[in-house]
């Protein structure tokens, strides 16, 4: 997260959180996606401030902020995409010998 230090006589006034949202195929666990992104806070001094904490209490705030401003169920839809297509790619990279003569070894199929 980043914070102002000092604003309007409150210590620690978070205005950026860092996050990262991982999903975990349900059936087999090796297939896990995740988005990363940044999500902007702006401080009202007409709300009731809650001061920073190194706690699961305050962990819990942050995460009510994140919710309630990204969308959610668009992003486990994603995830859930990206999940499957990890499971069944519709795409390959190819290689010409020259260009990367130890090209990835493609997944067996099962």
């Amino acid at each position: 997260m980043n914070a102002r230090i000092e604003e309007d006589g409150n210590q620690n006034v978070i205005y950026t959180v860092h996050w990262t949202y991982t999903a975990q195929d349900d059936i087999d666990p090796q297939y896990t996606a995740s988005q990363i992104g940044t999500y902007s806070l702006t401080y009202d001094p007409s709300t009731q401030f809650i001061p920073y904490a190194d706690t699961p209490a305050f962990e819990d705030y942050v995460i009510t902020w994140l919710e309630s401003g990204l969308d959610v169920p668009v992003m486990k839809e994603s995830l859930r995409n990206q999940i499957e297509l990890e499971k069944h790619p519709v795409d390959e990279d190819l290689y010409f010998t020259w260009d990367n003569p130890n090209p990835p070894i493609p997944p067996e199929e099962s």
